[in-house]
């Protein structure tokens, strides 16, 4: 058994901009189209220009920390921007890799690569490995490498590693950590083995084919390696350390796209989530932001330690040389030069395992036990032995570590008796308390017996029985004036000062009450539907106090607004909420219109039940019953 202790890093003061590079695709422009020439240029190893589009004779310049022209390798890419940034796993600290751009501009070329060229990710962990071997040499301390892959498709989150998986939750422990409880983390020994999981598991991430690219990410997939590294001796420090590589799926615009269905909602969420991405930069970079929106989407909550938190981060921005490519590569230049402004606050995540030492027994009693026989039994049995010259043991004769029952009982003989003033008045004032307590309790016993009585008499009152109640309680009541002189009425006294006026209006008050609500519910429960959604024998009556031309024209009504209402059209219906309108909204852009209202139940998570009390409540209130 052991406990855990945060040990805090010393170098935490410490501060690391986000590193942004540039990479150039190669210029591929299309025979059939007007070649007119790269629209970028890069100036030196971190300088480029990019037309402007106000004025064309004029241009716009940029500065990085590393740009990346069209001649650049993989390697040359991987050596200039990643590989500086991968040693700090090894001692604790967390790191992030992402591709950021447009469509079409090389990201997941950027990321994953060829055989021939491999990309950032096989580059960084075939790196890591090397480390861990070369650290494992020399150290005292020994390394476990695991890895979890995940995408997030339509802001869902889903393991790649194991594909027929749900939508998994994303949570935040004690210390602010990021984490996904349920999603799969494998432990690699080598590379081969990482490979091995990680090639199939790539096949399971969502791709299509658009106008702009036939191989068209349409997730932002996300792979963690998680370096571990014990010490080997006591006190057994404990360091970990993640490294976030991160294909991003490119911002699209539909009218060039051509994308409709269900790639136009896969386009509309990337776009949702680089937009959110966008805000969490500019609140970053602003001196006024109260709040930085990361909950506003799954990628910026995933990406919440990497932009702002605690984490090394570099970022490959990669943008197209070709004009039509224009606006998205400056916007994409532009948050590039906003994201080179976050500065994160890394530090080493440690901790201790302090081991807690089990109590050493001596041998007779480790014998007692062994055998069922209690340590009492066998220390009566020592007790009754003598020493060896044949006299009585001394009290000298026991061990120094445990003092006789002799002195252990004058110990506590001293200890009761160490009372001093406080400790008396303390005693003092809880009898005090307790005594109070009690007569409370018996006032309000006697006072709850009255309330119970003149309950009962109000109940024979309404039911005619009044007199032979008044008969039978006689002996327990005083004498009640006249009806006609309430005011001496109200001066019967009881124990407590309390009235038989007021206690009978304390008692009639929530009887009034609940009557009055038992009415209520009675008026309403023809219109209104029973709190758990249960479907019974009242919904055929509704439909029949209706008149059939009313119940048609309203359900005519309904199933136009669902063919032709906007967003704020079906969320006025009844039991529509914005994810459920959301959602009926794409049904209909997949499927079309609704040729009848029994169609609704195809729209997910619309149930038989849940359609039939949408239907009476939808109808109820358009007929206002």
């Amino acid at each position: 058994m052991a406990q855990r202790l945060a040990v805090p890093d010393g170098g935490n003061k410490k501060t690391s901009r986000v590193r942004v590079a540039v990479r150039l695709r190669p210029y591929m422009a299309k025979q059939e189209e007007k070649d007119e020439g790269p629209c970028v240029r890069g100036l030196d190893s971190q300088n480029l220009e990019i037309t402007n589009w106000r004025n064309a004779t004029e241009s716009v310049k940029y500065h990085f920390d590393a740009f990346h022209g069209e001649q650049t390798t993989q390697q040359e890419v991987f050596l200039a921007s990643v590989k500086p940034i991968l040693p700090h796993i090894l001692k604790g600290q967390n790191a992030s890799v992402f591709a950021y751009g447009p469509t079409g501009a090389g990201k997941t070329h950027t990321m994953l690569g060829c055989p021939k060229q491999p990309g950032m990710i096989p580059r960084a962990v075939g790196e890591i490995f090397s480390l861990v071997t070369a650290q494992e040499d020399g150290e005292e301390w020994e390394y476990s490498i695991g890895m979890s892959y995940l995408e997030i498709y339509n802001e869902k989150v889903l393991d790649l590693l194991a594909p027929n998986s749900h939508d998994l939750p994303i949570r935040e422990d004690k210390d602010k950590n990021i984490l996904i409880p349920e999603l799969t983390h494998i432990t690699i020994p080598s590379f081969s083995d990482f490979d091995k999981h990680f090639v199939p598991a790539s096949l399971n991430r969502t791709i299509a084919s658009t106008k702009l690219n036939e191989r068209s990410s349409r997730s932002h997939a996300v792979l963690l390696i998680k370096v571990v590294r014990t010490q080997r001796t006591l006190p057994r420090r404990q360091q970990t350390g993640k490294l976030y590589l991160v294909d991003l799926a490119g911002s699209e615009d539909n009218r060039r796209t051509g994308n409709q269905g269900i790639r136009l909602k896969e386009s509309g969420a990337i776009n949702l989530s680089l937009f959110t991405l966008s805000k969490v930069v500019d609140s970053l970079n602003s001196a006024t932001a109260v709040r930085v929106p990361y909950r506003d989407s799954k990628l910026t909550r995933l990406l919440q330690d990497s932009l702002g938190g605690s984490a090394h981060s570099v970022m490959i921005t990669n943008i197209a040389p070709e004009y039509k490519f224009y606006f998205d590569t400056f916007s994409a230049l532009n948050f590039a030069a906003k994201s080179k402004l976050i500065v994160n606050k890394p530090f080493t995540r440690e901790t201790v395992a302090v081991p807690v030492l089990p109590v050493k027994r001596s041998r007779e009693d480790n014998e007692a036990h062994g055998s069922g026989i209690e340590p009492q039994r066998k220390k009566q049995k020592d007790e009754r032995k003598t020493e060896p010259d044949g006299s009585s043991p001394s009290p000298s004769s026991h061990s120094p570590s445990e003092p006789s029952v002799m002195d252990r009982l004058v110990a506590l003989e001293k200890l009761m008796n160490c009372q001093d003033k406080n400790g008396l008045s303390m005693r003092n004032n809880v009898a005090r308390y307790r005594k109070e307590i009690q007569e409370l309790k018996e006032k309000q016993k006697e006072l709850e017996n009255k309330a119970r009585l003149f309950s009962r008499m109000a109940r024979e009152k309404s039911s005619g029985k009044l007199e032979a109640f008044k008969s039978n309680t006689a002996p327990l009541l005083r004498k009640q004036p006249a009806v006609g002189k309430p005011s001496k009425q109200q001066a019967v006294v009881q124990p407590l000062q309390v009235s038989s006026l007021q206690i009978r209006q304390q008692v009639d008050a929530p009887v009034k009450k609940q009557s009055v609500c038992v009415k209520k519910e009675k008026k309403l429960s023809s219109k209104i539907e029973p709190p758990d959604g249960k479907e019974n024998a009242m919904t055929t009556g509704w439909e029949s106090q209706l008149d059939t031309s009313v119940l048609e024209q309203s359900r005519q009504k309904i199933l136009q607004i669902l063919n032709t209402g906007s967003l704020k059209d079906l969320k006025g219906l009844q039991q529509i909420g914005d994810k459920k309108a959301k959602l009926i909204l794409g049904w209909r852009e997949i499927h079309g219109h609704f040729t009848k209202l029994d169609e609704l139940v195809k729209v997910e998570g619309m149930t038989e039940k849940r359609f039939s009390s949408f239907m009476k409540a939808n109808i109820v209130s358009a007929v206002g019953m």
